[in-house]
């Protein structure tokens, strides 16, 4: 169906649900300057700054017999969701949110070849009464833990601020961070093995992840039933946005025991299929064959009457994570994923040519101008 004839109403876009990331952009771009110029300090322990992995989505550091990778990451408005459906259901969903938050730092972290090691908590609460409904708290605290055991991550600790006045009331804010190693140290993946030729596998998402909520929740204004509207599949779309971010980690530690190194990897977040042109690399990004787009997905992009672009450039659209490997590693690293439960898609390839992706089934161009991260 044409996502154009699917709704007479005005086009929702996500600068229009209150995130427009031509005013964050500059900010990040302005953070990583400033940034860069401390890196000296690490030589007074001896270490120093992988400098490709600056403008990356973790951070890596060489301490000498291997290297430190980290980052923190926050769930964004996901919770919110969350929240108004346990209104409508009684349900906390509180353990898929907990996966969430990790995902967000997880997923992330592996990108550069890490190994999650450890995992910490930041839950910010709008005042201590939050902490004391006990169902909603320990769905938290089990969805935690297992996705912990998931990701083969141990959780160190955390912060439970009840922050009043910050936080709205009857909310929380999560956030995690994550520490892990690259060891040994080929198992690093910042970009420099990026080569024309290199296979682009795509590996599925279960929904929306954590990004695009803003966009999903203005949307509740135009359905009649608000969240508890049927999607074609028979689930509820509040439901449909509940389902948990997967978590890529098992992928990335079966491909290195398989003895496959990705040569770049991207978590398909924020900036949607646009993450696809992160790194710097003056390369052309051919998609011929596309992954199946998750029924609340195109659920969003027909009601918001969003065009394919549009649509692409925000949400994951069924891609949840990118891997960039050499071309006789694609159909072994496809097997591995799909071993594992996760569907993965033999996309495309790594072509010499313009900075630009293209999403050839669609008609769909993005240039090196579409995505400015530093």
């Amino acid at each position: 169906m044409n996502p154009k004839a699917a709704s007479s109403a005005t086009t929702l876009s996500y600068e229009q649900a209150g995130v427009n990331y031509d005013l964050i952009d500059p900010l990040k771009v302005a953070a990583q300057r400033s940034a860069a110029a401390t890196a000296g300090h690490l030589a007074a322990h001896g270490f120093s700054e992988v400098k490709a992995s600056r403008g990356e989505s973790a951070y890596v550091v060489d301490v000498g017999p291997f290297y430190l990778a980290s980052i923190v990451e926050c769930l964004g408005s996901k919770a919110l969701v969350a929240d108004e459906m346990r209104q409508l259901t009684g349900k906390s969903y509180y353990d898929a949110i907990a996966q969430d938050t990790i995902a967000m730092a997880v997923n992330d972290l592996i990108t550069v070849g890490a190994t999650p090691l450890v995992v910490q908590a930041y839950w910010a609460a709008g005042g201590s009464d939050w902490f004391g409904d006990a169902q909603r708290a320990q769905a938290l605290v089990e969805g935690w833990k297992r996705a912990c055991d998931t990701c083969g991550v141990a959780w160190g600790g955390g912060e439970t601020p009840a922050l009043a006045g910050v936080v709205e009331a009857g909310r929380i804010d999560l956030a995690a961070s994550c520490t892990g190693l690259i060891n040994p140290k080929e198992r690093l993946s910042v970009g420099d093995k990026l080569a024309a030729g290199d296979a682009i596998v795509l590996l599925a998402s279960s929904g929306i992840h954590a990004n695009g909520l803003s966009l999903a929740r203005k949307l509740v204004e135009r359905l009649p039933q608000g969240y508890l509207t049927k999607l074609p599949d028979g689930q509820s779309y509040g439901e449909a946005l509940l389902a948990p971010t997967v978590l890529y980690s098992p992928v990335t530690e079966a491909l290195y025991k398989a003895g496959i190194t990705p040569h770049y990897c991207a978590n398909v977040t924020g900036h949607g299929w646009r993450k696809l042109l992160r790194h710097q690399a003056k390369l052309t990004y051919r998609i011929a064959a596309l992954p199946e787009v998750p029924a609340v997905l195109r659920f969003i992009q027909q009601q918001a009457n969003q065009d394919d672009r549009e649509a692409y450039s925000t949400l994951n659209m069924g891609a949840g994570f990118a891997l960039f490997v050499a071309a006789g590693d694609a159909q072994r690293t496809v097997e591995i994923a799909q071993s594992l439960g996760i569907a993965a898609t033999l996309a495309g390839r790594v072509e010499a040519g313009d900075k630009q992706l293209l999403i050839e089934p669609l008609g769909i161009r993005f240039s090196d101008e579409d995505l400015q991260l530093r």
